[in-house]
């Protein structure tokens, strides 16, 4: 099974269960104001999508000898910027941004004796440059359709820059896997907190990771 699918199935898994917890602790705190559900559900939505600058979201979950995680990351908290890089300085920054995330080894430390290999990475972002996209848009401003295209695609790519990775590990010994520790507030320093969702034989946890707390027990 690839890692896509095996990603797709497990994290399924984490954020259903971790997140009927919290949908059930958010219905309660809006009880008493359904003249505005609609309003709160798309705001809720928003929020469980945790685009919040400072906050990375990463899902762990154990498939037999397998671990895969899965990491969603403002692009603010990765290059700085949440937008297609607009000199040779911001590529650069983008590009060594990329190269990092693609080593695992760089951004998580498992215990030597859970014996685990790294074998699959999957990193992509939607810091794309659609400029001649949208300078052709700007040209047909009294094109409406074009003028809504052009704030839908603000609103998808511009507001909501993002980073996704994916890692597979392989553990020969993953009954020792005990705990996680991250350096991910090392190379991208404008994090302020890492959400955990873990799912596996140590059972199910969540926890939040800081620079000065950056290790999860299982």
């Amino acid at each position: 099974m690839s890692i896509c699918n095996k990603k797709t199935l497990l994290c399924l898994a984490v954020s259903g269960s971790l997140f009927s917890v919290s949908y059930a602790a958010n219905a309660n705190d809006h009880h008493d104001h359904n003249h505005n559900d609609g309003e709160h559900h798309e705001s809720e939505h928003r929020h469980h999508d945790a685009h919040v600058h400072g906050v990375v979201e990463t899902n762990i979950a154990q498939d037999g000898d397998h671990l895969l995680f899965e990491i969603t990351a403002p692009g603010a908290d990765v290059v700085g910027f949440e937008h297609a890089p607009k000199d040779d300085a911001q590529k650069q920054v983008l590009a060594n941004a990329v190269k990092t995330l693609n080593n695992p080894n760089l951004i998580f430390t498992l215990p030597e004796n859970a014996k685990c290999t790294f074998e699959e990475a999957h990193v992509s972002h939607n810091l794309v440059n659609h400029n001649d996209h949208d300078e052709h848009e700007h040209d047909h401003d009294h094109d409406h359709d074009h003028d809504h295209h052009d704030g839908e695609h603000h609103k998808e790519h511009g507001k909501h820059g993002e980073f996704s990775a994916q890692y597979e590990y392989h553990c020969e010994a993953i009954s020792n896997l005990d705990q996680i520790e991250t350096q991910w507030f090392t190379h991208f320093p404008h994090t302020h907190k890492m959400t955990i969702q873990y799912l596996g034989d140590a059972g199910q946890k969540a926890a939040s990771l800081t620079p000065k707390s950056s290790v999860i027990t299982l």
